[in-house]
């Protein structure tokens, strides 16, 4: 399995500071929001990483991450870190779709890099069978996200994206794992009445196949894309490398 992590967007929410510098290379606590996304890939085994950002920030995360030699698997080789350029900020599915050739005939996990998640995926991706998966996180306010309605065998059977009256309180982080066939489902693809290439079009289409499962996070989850979630993120994250410290 390979992973694509996304690393664009012009972050209006963070301004001033996205002005100068792309937000997933923001500090976390002791490390910058791009990390904690590696981290976690790595611990689940994936070790083959694209990263598509802009062209703006390209040479940024490089600079940082060069090849992945500061990510190193269990036999102490490093990773793979390779890089692909979104032009324009049209759409997640868009950013996908540029690892294509390099994600070829495997199954892909799709991680948007501002999200941070302390649930293990280890468990999820030594299961996954074909299909899709979504990862959701019961939230307070789920008019903010894409919300999922699960049926049984948590099966998911419908989503929509930021409802008025919310079915449920099950928000759709920015966490996916596909087969294969997931470039084929863009092939008609139309851009959405917003411009952009919309993820919720290819969820859509394994919904209609019967192949769209959840798993439901239950650690905390974090989506840095707001000042007051940046700061919660950080305030988590020292609690919790310091408990680490003491246990030791």
């Amino acid at each position: 399995m390979k992973a694509v992590i996304l690393a664009g967007g012009s972050g209006t929410r963070l301004h001033p500071l996205t002005l100068a510098t792309n937000k997933h290379l923001f500090a976390v606590y002791d490390r910058p929001v791009i990390y904690y996304a590696i981290e976690k890939l790595v611990e689940a085994g994936i070790y083959k990483i694209m990263i598509v950002t802009s062209g703006t920030h390209v040479e940024d995360f490089i600079k940082l991450l060069g090849s992945g030699k500061h990510f190193l698997r269990p036999d102490g080789k490093q990773i793979q870190i390779v890089y692909g350029i979104q032009n324009e900020p049209n759409g997640i599915a868009f950013g996908l779709y540029i690892a294509k050739e390099y994600v070829g005939k495997d199954d892909c996990l799709l991680y948007l890099g501002d999200n941070i998640f302390d649930d293990t995926l280890i468990d999820h991706i030594k299961d996954f069978k074909g299909g899709a998966k979504v990862f959701l996180k019961r939230v307070k306010d789920p008019q903010r996200f894409g919300v999922a309605t699960l049926g049984t065998d948590n099966r998911v059977v419908k989503i929509e994206e930021k409802p008025r009256k919310p079915k449920s309180n099950l928000a759709v982080t920015g966490l996916y794992l596909y087969d294969s066939t997931v470039f084929d489902k863009m092939a008609d693809q139309q851009p959405s009445e917003r411009g952009e290439y919309e993820i919720t079009y290819i969820n859509n289409k394994y919904l209609a196949e019967g192949r769209l499962d959840a798993v439901i996070l239950k650690k905390p989850w974090f989506d840095v894309g707001t000042f007051d979630s940046l700061l919660e993120a950080s305030v988590y994250m020292r609690k919790r490398r310091l408990k680490v410290k003491k246990d030791k």
